[in-house]
C-alpha cells in the first residue's frame, strides 16, 4: 500500500474563543478523574455535539490518543496541522490545545482518554516519549499501522464490554498502542512547542522530583530560571492551575495513589508526601477530598474490588 506523507503547515484557527475550554471529553465540563481513569469512545459517538468540527480546545488531566478508523479532514494541535486520510493518529498530552474538521459520513476514530495518574505505570512500559504531541498520517510501515489498528479495536472492544479484568487488561494494551504510535513516529517531524508549554512540562516534571521536599516557589523560578510571573502564567494557560495549586494536586495524587495501592499506614504516607505528621496529613487530605484518608481508602478499596 503506498502512503504519501503529510506535511505538517501552520494552522491558523479563526474564531477562537478568548479562553479556551478545558473539558473532561467533549462537550462534558471538567471534573476531578479517579485513580487509574481511562475512557474509550469513537468521534461519532458524540456527532451530534460536534458535526464534524471539534473546536479547539484541552484536557487538563489527562493525554488522549486518536486513531483514526475512516475519512480525511484536518486535525490541529496547537499551531499545527495535518490533512490527513485514514489511517491516521495523534497522541496529545495533557494542557496540549487540539481538534479537527472532518466530514461527518465516513469519517470515525477511536479516541482513549489516559488519566494523567495512570500514565507513570504506562509509561515503563513504552518507548513512545509522551511529554509532546504528536500526528502522524501517511508514513511508517503497512504492517505497524495494521498492529495498531488490531489493538486499537480490541481496546474499545475490552472497554466496551467491561468483562472482568478489563480494568487491568487496557493500560496494558494501551502501552503496546502507544509503543506502535511510537514507532511510527520515529521518522515523523517533532512537532514545535510554544515556549510557554515547554516551561509548563518542565515544571510539571520538576514538581514530580521536588514535591516532597517542600521546595518554596522561588526554587521552582530559581531552577527553571524564569519569573514568577512567566510560571504563572504558563502553569495556568497550560494546566488550568496555578504554580502552588499544581504542587498541591501532584501531593495529593501522590497520597491517593499510596492510599489504594499500598497498606503503608498514614505517618508513613505523611512522610512520604512531604507532611510532617498524620494529622496534618488527614487535615490536608480532608480539605481537598472531603473525607479523612482512612475513609477515603475504604471507599475506594471497596470500589476496586467491586469492579
Amino acid at each position: 500500500m503506498d502512503r504519501i506523507a503529510k506535511t505538517l503547515v501552520l494552522f491558523p484557527v479563526s474564531g477562537m474563543a478568548s479562553i479556551i475550554p478545558s473539558f473532561f471529553v467533549y462537550g462534558e465540563p471538567d471534573r476531578p478523574l479517579d485513580i487509574g481513569f481511562l475512557h474509550v469512545e469513537t468521534v461519532m459517538a458524540r456527532r451530534n455535539v460536534h458535526l464534524g468540527e471539534v473546536k479547539a480546545h484541552k484536557h487538563d488531566g489527562m493525554s488522549q490518543v486518536t486513531f483514526w478508523t475512516g475519512g480525511s479532514g484536518s486535525y490541529f494541535v496547537e499551531d499545527q496541522r495535518l490533512d490527513f486520510s485514514a489511517p491516521a493518529v495523534s497522541f496529545v498530552p495533557s494542557g496540549v490545545v487540539h481538534g479537527f474538521s472532518v466530514e461527518p459520513l465516513g469519517s470515525d476514530a477511536i479516541v482513549m482518554s489516559i488519566a494523567d495518574s495512570l500514565l507513570p505505570s504506562i509509561a515503563g512500559q513504552t518507548t513512545l516519549v509522551m511529554d509532546r504531541p504528536v500526528m502522524i498520517s501517511g508514513q511508517g510501515p503497512v504492517q505497524i499501522w495494521e498492529r495498531l489498528e488490531q489493538v486499537m479495536r480490541l481496546i474499545a472492544e475490552e472497554y466496551m464490554e467491561g468483562m472482568a479484568g478489563a480494568a487491568k487488561v487496557i493500560p496494558s494494551l494501551a502501552a503496546v498502542a502507544l509503543t506502535q504510535i511510537g514507532r511510527l513516529a520515529s521518522d515523523a517531524p517533532i512537532l514545535p512547542q510554544s515556549p510557554q508549554r515547554l516551561l509548563a512540562s518542565a515544571f510539571r516534571l520538576l514538581i514530580d522530583r521536588r514535591f516532597r521536599e517542600n521546595w518554596p516557589i522561588e526554587h521552582y523560578v530559581s531552577a527553571l530560571n524564569t519569573t514568577p510571573h512567566l510560571l504563572a502564567k504558563a502553569s495556568e494557560a497550560i494546566f488550568g492551575l496555578g504554580v502552588k495549586d499544581m504542587i498541591v494536586e501532584r501531593r495529593l495524587l501522590e497520597a491517593k495513589r499510596l492510599l489504594l495501592f499500598t497498606v503503608r499506614p498514614l505517618e508513613d504516607i505523611a512522610y512520604e508526601i512531604g507532611l510532617k505528621d498524620a494529622a496534618y496529613f488527614s487535615r490536608f487530605f480532608r480539605a481537598r477530598t472531603g473525607m479523612p484518608p482512612s475513609e477515603w481508602r475504604a471507599q475506594h478499596l471497596f470500589r476496586e474490588h467491586s469492579l
